[in-house]
């Protein structure tokens, strides 16, 4: 098969970097001093053998995190990132995941590494077979499988850009089956650059003897966990291999097809034998090493560099003997991995070969790589202390290997928890809908973001789907119900109508008409505010009334938000925001407007810069709290007090810069949700089911709390909300957290919550 002229067509040049990754990356979990926990796995993560995202591999301290299919180097990390985030903080916050592919020292008795504890009885009696064959030491050791696809578009063109083979799907075959040989053959180039086992923890060779330490890669070394020496297969043709396979079960040389552990594993269905009908789909490499110096275990140059590699080796002649040529590339990586990772390789000349040929390669087909892969090979060449292995050793020394891993560990255990109301690789998107994402992906609901800037995602349990945007608007509510509470005017009546007190008021089209209205509501508290917009915007309020200047520029700013606006009397009393789901007040938050406190030395101005310094406060609904802002209105506020921003407060004064108290215009969250009766719970999931609505955020005004919700003007609703904000009530200023996230997914996939 002559590829490389196949892959020289300039007409194939756009599709030679499209392809699918996956990867699977293995941990053990141990304290912050770097011991293997003696902990359960964590029960907040549900049902670990059909997780998608986390599951346990051989041992119940050992986590295997699993990102989805992803089409951009940057999409995996995305993903890894966050399932990275879920695990730590769903572990136990003084836990952390080890970093090195050698695990940390091991317990004196095999049986005090404790074997996954799994529901299915079947997956135990497999790993207690594990364990009695290669040693309970060997199973513990971690890595990174790394899961790569072509583009189907790629090997179909050029399946028609040929014409030796007739068959498409053993024409994919044959093009991962070439890959296949040429990694097997060159992976020691691999370890080379990227093997990061140079030296083992106490307690992992108890039973034999370990090499000469240090080295490359224990790991992928004879010494590491491997299928004892008389399980041999053939990579000659896909029927030859699948052959070898059945009969390495049929001598019991292998318990089962999956017991077969080698450097690249070929994928097509979820047995191996499906390789026969289903043909190779995509390849596993299974000899990844963890890089202690990247908090997920693999820096993006390195997929990169893979990615790369694996194209080069598509289009790189082999060997005429398949069996012989995978063994040569055999012997080559059993002496790389032992060699000293300061040393330079043996087979130095053949490396820099390989990557003159490699930049050769990118430069003839025009690849759009990093500008430094190709110099970054090369340093480590001429440098093996710059190699993983290298860098480990070297810092190792200065202390140990244990205290590396621990400080490493650390950093990515404090990283995952610097700011724990966010979601990494999602931080762009809406606070609650980070948080919706985490706990979807904690509880083992596959998602998928199907566009970042509308929130909006897509969430699959088995042939369950549900789409949602904004982290709580969902098919449970109809099309109307967003409509109805987006439109004041239209809430208020339907309210009215089912006989729920709501402000009374004026609606205004125009500015000239809203100013010629102004003797309306001279006299008394009023609200002005857009007809339609949410999250506070553009709301001024008169709690006395106010001058015809005053009520002139808070319609100017109304109007600025929407082209109708509100005007509405004011009702006193403690605004309140209930949360309703399904019929039931699931959380209530009392909302404190924007405020300072003074000092008698700061400046309001200098008070607010201070206060917005709190690690919970961001902006565009990406924190718990919004900061306080200093415009048009808050100034207005402010000049009814008497203060301007350069006034300094008396301490102990609390100034307020917003009559509004939502949390979005910088405002205080305080949960109330066990301060408030039930009778005026119940009177918010009525309202709410008078509006048709299944989730909804209501604002009652309460005068007395302690009055009984049925008598005359104990209440009055004064707006309601299709898309309410949930993390304050999940992250409130103070009070107890209310996990609204896990209710709405409980709505939507109760078998799973």
């Amino acid at each position: 098969m002559k590829i490389q002229q196949l892959l020289e067509k300039k007409e194939l040049h756009p599709y030679l970097l499209k392809v699918r990754y996956g990867m699977e990356k293995e941990s053990q979990r141990v304290t912050l001093s770097g011991d293997l926990v003696a902990t359960d796995y964590p029960e907040t993560l549900g049902n670990r053998t059909h997780h998608p995202y986390i599951q346990t591999d051989f041992a119940e301290t050992q986590m295997e995190l699993i990102t989805p299919v992803t089409e951009s180097i940057p999409e995996l990390f995305r993903y890894l990132a966050a399932i990275h985030d879920v695990a730590y903080r769903s572990m136990d916050a003084e836990e952390m995941l080890w970093p090195l592919s050698m695990p940390p020292a091991l317990p004196e008795k095999d049986e005090e590494i404790i074997i996954a504890k799994l529901a299915n009885f079947e997956d135990v009696l497999y790993r207690r077979y594990l364990a009695k064959t290669y040693g309970r030491r060997k199973q513990m050791v971690s890595g990174i499988h790394f899961n790569f696809e072509f583009s189907d578009t790629l090997i179909r063109k050029l399946f028609e850009a040929q014409t030796e083979a007739t068959d498409y799907q053993q024409f994919k075959t044959d093009i991962y089956l070439k890959v296949t040989r040429n990694y097997l053959h060159y992976r020691w180039l691999i370890t080379y650059f990227f093997g990061a086992t140079p030296t083992s923890e106490a307690r992992y060779f108890v039973d034999e003897k370990g090499p000469e330490e240090p080295v490359r890669s224990i790991r992928n070394s004879m010494y590491g966990y491997k299928n004892h020496e008389d399980v041999q297969v053939t990579y000659a043709t896909i029927q030859a291999y699948l052959a070898d396979i059945d009969r390495m079960v049929e001598e019991g040389k292998l318990s089962e097809e999956k017991e077969f552990y080698a450097p690249v594993r070929l994928r097509g269905g979820k047995k191996v034998a499906d390789l026969a009908d289903a043909g190779i789909r995509y390849i596993e490499l299974r000899n990844i090493d963890l890089n202690p110096f990247e908090k997920y275990g693999i820096s993006e140059m390195q997929v990169e560099c893979l990615h790369v590699f694996l194209l080069f080796l598509l289009w790189k002649d082999e060997g005429t003997d398949a069996d012989a040529w995978v063994a040569e590339g055999d012997e080559k990586e059993n002496i790389v991995t032992l060699e000293h990772p300061l040393k330079p390789t043996v087979f130095i000349e053949e490396a820099r070969a390989l990557v003159a040929e490699l930049a050769a390669f990118i430069d003839k087909l025009a690849l759009p790589v990093s500008k430094n892969l190709i110099a970054d090979l090369e340093e480590k060449l001429a440098s093996p202390e710059k190699t993983l292995a290298g860098r480990l050793y070297l810092a190792s020394q200065q202390t140990s290997q244990k205290e590396l891993a621990v400080t490493q560990g650390k950093i990515y255990h404090d990283h995952a928890w610097e700011r724990p109301y966010q979601l990494a690789g999602f931080r762009g998107m809406e606070l609650s809908t980070q948080i919706l994402l985490f706990d979807a992906i904690q509880k083992g609901i596959q998602v998928e973001v199907l566009d970042e800037s509308d929130q909006f995602l897509k969430l699959k349990v088995g042939d369950n789907i549900e789409y949602v945007k904004n982290a709580n608007m969902t098919s449970k509510d109809n099309y109307i119900v967003p409509l109805i509470m987006a439109n004041k005017t239209v809430t208020k009546k339907v309210l009215a109508s089912a006989g729920f007190r709501v402000p009374a008021g004026r609606e205004f089209d125009d500015k000239e008409a809203a100013l010629q209205g102004y003797a309306e509501f001279a006299e008394q508290g009023f609200v002005v505010k857009p007809k339609t917009t949410n999250y506070g915007l553009g709301i001024s309020i008169f709690k006395d009334g106010a001058s015809f200047e005053d009520y002139q520029e808070a319609v100017e700013i109304a109007f600025s938000e929407d082209t109708s606006i509100l005007v509405e009397e004011f009702l006193p009393g403690t605004e309140y925001r209930f949360f309703v789901l399904a019929g039931e007040t699931k959380a209530i938050m009392l909302r404190v407007p924007a405020n300072v406190k003074g000092d008698g030395v700061h400046t309001i101005e200098e008070l607010v810069a201070k206060k917005n310094e709190d690690p919970l406060r961001g902006t565009d609904h990406r924190a718990p709290l919004e900061l306080i802002q200093l415009g048009s209105i808050e100034k207005l506020m402010l000049k009814e007090q008497g203060y301007t921003v350069e006034s300094v407060p008396e301490d102990g004064t609390i100034v307020y810069l917003r009559e509004n108290s939502n949390i979005s215009t910088g405002g205080d969250s305080i949960d109330m949700t066990k301060e408030i009766p039930e009778a005026y719970q119940k009177v918010a999931a009525a309202a709410v089911e008078a509006l048709g609505a299944v989730i909804c955020g209501i604002d009652l005004i309460i005068p007395d709390k302690n009055r009984p919700a049925d008598e005359p003007g104990a209440y009055g609703i004064i707006e309601a909300n299709f898309n309410p904000a949930m993390h304050m009530h999940m992250y409130s200023y103070q009070g107890q957290s209310r996990r609204l996230t896990m209710d709405v997914l409980n709505l939507l996939f109760p078998e799973v919550m």
